[in-house]
Formats: structure tokens, sequence, C-alpha cells
């Protein structure tokens, strides 16, 4: 069906490869495993945030706002993204994070400050009973000062970052008659809903025959089934799209959660690493290493044997890695 996007910047740099991973594909039994390169969308803007945050932050143009303020964890890839794109279009970026940082700043925290973030940090508990107030009341704030300010919920999933992985969705369908291929499968860790919703929706407006997986690395499947849905309602409410939602299949790989989130067990660590050895890939312990960790236990259960091929979309996260290095275990 036509489909017309709302105002977009290219901020991306798309396409991304799709590339097959032969070693681990071989080693695993099951069906071929490709990955949608997601972490190749920018050197220091890598992941899918950035995708979802050409239409966001496109939005915050239309409406002729100067201050971005959003929230995540204290290395969240949404918050590192947006305070380098809001450095690169000259707008204030004020960050609320969840957890108390360590010194010396690291990982994606320390990229936060290099690009002149306004860093506001808050012990979790606080954070999770007060997030609406923190965001509304450094708004207020920002408004006493003369800037207009723009809020962008957590990891920008809501009903306009949507479209980042809708737009991504055309790119798969491009990839898949290239490489021809029919996938039945296509997987992606989820911490915030937006990517698994947009990919969702895309899949069935771009005519894709495949099912969308959600990895949840953190919640539960009820959870991440509301909150893709209302992301899917808020789209289709500001946009009046004429997809029929109850037509859509949600579907979330659960048990992978471990510890909690950003948090990971050792055999999520191991999984990075061998990925990493088996094909230069590099995952991460936070969103990636769980979701592709709990693809390979799922093709050993016998999930996807329906299909020859599988696509696992890597959202990115490599400077989730440096801030947990001790986790990992080497033998030389």
């Amino acid at each position: 069906m036509p489909i017309t996007y709302p105002p977009r910047l290219t901020l991306a740099l798309t396409p991304t490869p799709l590339q097959l991973l032969r070693r681990v594909s071989r080693d695993s039994g099951g069906p071929r495993i490709w990955v949608k390169r997601d972490d190749l969308t920018g050197s220091l803007l890598s992941g899918n945030k950035v995708r979802k945050l050409e239409f966001t932050l496109a939005q915050a143009q239309v409406e002729d706002c100067d201050a971005i303020i959003t929230c995540g964890g204290l290395q969240s890839n949404h918050c590192r993204a947006t305070a380098l794109l809001c450095a690169q279009l000259g707008l204030h970026c004020t960050l609320i994070l969840r957890g108390e940082p360590a010194s010396p700043a690291d990982g994606n925290l320390l990229l936060d400050f290099l690009a002149g973030a306004d860093v506001k940090t808050y012990a979790p508990d606080h954070y999770q009973k007060h997030l609406h107030t923190l965001l509304q009341d450094t708004a207020a704030q920002l408004r006493e000062t003369g800037k207009k300010p723009f809020v962008i919920p957590t990891g920008a999933s809501d009903g306009i970052g949507l479209w980042g992985y809708v737009a991504a969705s055309e790119e798969l369908r491009e990839d898949f008659a290239h490489h021809a291929i029919q996938p039945k499968h296509i997987v992606c860790a989820t911490g915030s809903g937006g990517t698994q919703g947009g990919l969702t929706a895309g899949v069935a407006l771009h005519s894709i025959d495949a099912k969308v997986w959600g990895v949840a690395v953190c919640d539960d499947e009820a959870y991440f089934k509301a909150k893709v849905l209302a992301d899917l309602q808020d789209w289709q409410h500001r946009y009046e799209t004429p997809l029929a939602l109850d037509s859509l299949s949600i579907n979330v790989i659960d048990g992978y959660v471990g510890p909690g989130y950003a948090k990971a067990d050792s055999d999520v660590f191991e999984t990075i690493k061998y990925v990493a050895r088996s094909e230069g890939l590099v995952l991460d312990p936070v969103y990636t290493g769980k979701a592709f960790h709990a693809l390979l236990s799922e093709i050993k259960r016998g999930r996807f044997d329906d299909t020859n091929d599988i696509v696992f979309v890597h959202t990115g996260g490599v400077f989730g890695v440096f801030p947990q290095r001790n986790e990992f275990q080497f033998d030389n």
C-alpha cells in the first residue's frame, strides 16, 4: 500500500548491509543467520536509535524547538545518539539518566559529556517513580530561560519514532530481493519497543511475509505486547495510517532477561566472545548480546525450523561493552 512519510532528516548512513554469518550458521545447525548491520548506521551514531531520531528530530524542527530533553539508563544508546545529533544540529540537549555515575565516565556516558549534553543523574528508585515530573520540570526550567523544549520518550519509542523501522523495513525488502532469500522470521532486541513496533508495522506495509520477534531484554512478554500496541496506536492516531492494527501479530521471546536490565549472565558474555571471534561481529551485553543468545538458543529448541533463512537486526550498542569489561573472561 502507498506510504506517505512524515518529515524526516537524513542522519543515518543507510542502507546498511545485510550480512550472512556463515560460521555461526554452520555451528547452529539451523537456518542461515543473516544480520542487518544497523550497528553501521554511523560511527559514533551507530545503532537503531538514529533511524528513529531522523523522524523525531524532524518533528522537533517542524515545531520550531531549540532544546531536546530525553531520558534513559546511564549507558543509554539512545541518549548518546541524541546528544551527538543535537550537537550536530545545534540544539541544546538535556539528558535525564537513571543510575549513579562512576568516575571516570565511560562508554556512552563519556560520549554524552563530550557532546556537551546537560547530564542529570538520579538514583534508580527516584527515576522510576518521578520520571514524568523530572521531564516536565526540566522543560519548564528551559522555557524560563527562553528556550522551546521538545521531550523525547525513552528510546524515541512512540508514534513518531516508530517510522524509523517502518522505513527500515523497506530496506529489508530490497535486501531480501538482492540476496534472493525469503526469511520467515526477523528477530531484534526489544527494550523500549519502538524498533519492534516499527518492524511489525513495516513488514505489513511493505508486504514482507515474515514474523517479527522482539527478544525482551527487560520486563516481560505481557509488558511488551502492551507497549508495542500502545506505540502502534499512537502512530495510527497521529498519522491516520491505513493499517488495521488488529491484523498485526506482536511476538515476544521471553525468558532471556537474566539478572535484569543492563545485566547479563555468563552465557551471554560467552556468546558475545564467540560471535566476535567467529565473525568479527561485536554485540553488547545490554541488548544485542542477550537477543542473539536467545536466537541461538531458540534455534536449538526448534522454534525456527520452518525457514531456511532468518534475519537478526543488529541494533548497535558497542559502547556498552566497555563499562562491563570486567565481566568478560579470557584465557589469553
